[in-house]
């Protein structure tokens, strides 16, 4: 990854470690290399720190990533909870409003042309999405319900030789929630992906070649 860009994506808010970015982003080549012309798709935005890695390898492959985020803050982002940040905060409405940095992130990044912003309800979207994904990286609401709805409505669309990307999977749960971990442990048991790296917390999966592309009905979910 290019010095200036890779310092831009430290630079930015966010939880990723750089061991763990630099790995998002090299799984977005390999992704778009197995599946060519098929878009990338992020669930969880927060400021931008993973579009960063992940857009300029849409960028370097000559796709995009569509990074999907309601921008009111997950559940652990709220006043009172441990990864709570009032800079965040709209102060005329009193709710998270992380767009406008995630925007600044993208623009500062020169990534407006790879990266297409979704601000809306993950579980909404997926409903009426129709596209095939090069690569998918799941990093949403942690809770159990939002974790397990996305992976049972955007897993799907990941094309065959395609990526499946989990962040936060700790096996011990003393490390951190268990949601992550668990759509970890049924993308692997599902017999559809295949684990090809592990970086920190971030797990990196294969869906096999195996059948053709799959686009669920706009009814599914």
């Amino acid at each position: 990854m290019d010095p200036s860009q890779l310092a831009r994506a430290e630079a930015a808010r966010g939880f990723m470690p750089g061991d763990e970015g630099i790995a998002l982003y090299e799984a977005g080549l390999e992704a778009v290399g197995a599946v060519p012309g098929r878009p990338l798709l992020e669930i969880g935005s927060y400021c931008g720190k993973s579009a960063v890695y992940l857009g300029t390898a849409a960028r370097e492959r000559d796709t995009v990533l569509f990074s999907l985020d309601h921008h009111r803050g997950s559940e652990e982002n709220q006043p009172g909870w441990e990864h709570h940040d009032p800079t965040l905060m709209d102060p005329e409405l009193g709710v998270m409003d992380t767009l406008p940095f995630f925007r600044r992130t993208v623009h500062e990044a020169g990534l407006e042309g790879w990266v297409v912003a979704l601000v809306g309800d993950s579980p909404t979207v997926a409903r009426y999405w129709t596209t095939p994904l090069a690569l998918l990286f799941i990093d949403g609401g942690h809770g159990e319900q939002p974790a397990h709805r996305d992976y049972e409505m955007w897993t799907p669309f990941v094309a065959p030789s395609g990526i499946l990307a989990v962040h936060d999977v700790f096996p011990d749960p003393a490390d951190g929630g268990r949601p992550p971990h668990e759509i970890y442990l049924r993308a692997i048991e599902s017999g559809n992906f295949e684990e090809v790296r592990e970086v920190g917390s971030l797990r990196i999966l294969r869906r096999l070649a195996h059948g053709s592309e799959h686009v669920p009905d706009a009814r599914f979910g």
